[in-house]
């Protein structure tokens, strides 16, 4: 399956690259854990790398072209049946593509991949306010906390009271609508809300909404997608309210990424990119029913 990822780059002229797994910045996301560590001589603390998206985006401003990056990646708290806290990601930019241009792809992407163990149904394209919608009866635009609780009750799913709008609607994409999504066709979500928008830009309307999207294949989440922000300061300002969300959470606050944000002042350019877990590929390819049944060693047996 790697061999053929290659194969899909190569017939598009994508370039290979490879990039540091540690970094002196880390990722602000409050929905992600950054693994740390000391380098003797290097100062620190060291981030071991959740996906190599900044660095990849510093090559972009640099000029690179289009990219793409077979690699380990690394988050704590990670484990479970679908989740490692080692893994394998393979993320690539495209330019002068949007996000649904990069939809089209990664369905090309992930078809070639199955082949011939499998044949996929062309695959929808739903908006993430009418997943919620269908899947969870909620608006997600409008419904406030108190709706989104209720809404997570008559699933069988009690919300934490501490747990901001936003939070609420992830456990409920990610407990009541992910699993029925991708089931007789691939499924992508797009149009995320503004406030969930993390590196994507966001599209013109009411409501705002942002240009990301995630592709789901037998209930499984396979790849997070952004038609990418090229704003330095908006960046910015998103890395500084990500940070008051973790302090207000008692979360760790990472060092931001100060290389990342002076390559998108130098100019990135308009692109889109997209992060896709191999090792879940490879388990619905071979009909597994976890990623340990796939990876050589997983995090009980390294």
């Amino acid at each position: 399956m790697l061999a053929q990822a290659r194969t899909f780059f190569a017939e598009r002229g994508v370039l290979e690259v490879e990039t540091p797994i540690l970094s002196h910045g880390g990722v602000t996301d409050p929905q992600i854990e950054s693994l740390t560590t000391r380098v003797a001589g290097a100062g620190g603390p060291h981030y071991l790398a959740t996906s190599p998206e900044y660095a990849m985006k510093r090559l972009l401003a640099a000029g690179s072209g289009d990219i793409y990056q077979i690699c380990k990646a690394f988050r704590d708290g990670e484990c479970g049946r679908w989740h490692n806290p080692e893994f394998t990601l393979i993320e690539w930019y495209r330019l002068n593509f949007d996000d649904a241009a990069l939809m089209s792809e990664v369905e090309q992407f992930v078809g070639r991949l199955l082949e011939p163990r499998r044949r996929l149904a062309p695959a929808e394209r739903l908006s993430y306010a009418a997943a919620l919608e269908r899947h969870a009866g909620v608006d997600a635009h409008r419904a406030d906390e108190r709706e989104l609780a209720a809404a997570a009750a008559r699933h069988g799913i009690v919300c934490d009271a501490a747990l901001d709008r936003d939070a609420r609607l992830d456990l409920l994409m990610g407990l009541v609508v992910g699993p029925k999504l991708g089931h007789s066709r691939p499924s992508f979500i797009c149009d995320y809300p503004a406030s969930q928008a993390a590196l994507a830009r966001l599209k013109p309307g009411l409501p705002p909404v942002a240009a990301r999207f995630e592709f789901y294949l037998d209930g499984i989440e396979l790849a997070n997608g952004f038609h990418e922000l090229c704003s330095a300061a908006e960046q910015r300002a998103r890395f500084v309210q990500d940070l008051g969300l973790r302090r207000t959470r008692g979360l760790a606050e990472p060092h931001i990424d100060e290389r990342f944000l002076a390559a998108l002042g130098e100019g990135l350019p308009d692109c889109a990119g997209v992060a896709l877990g191999f090792d879940r590929l490879a388990a619905i390819a071979m009909g597994a029913k976890s990623l340990r049944e796939v990876m050589a060693f997983s995090i009980e047996d390294a």
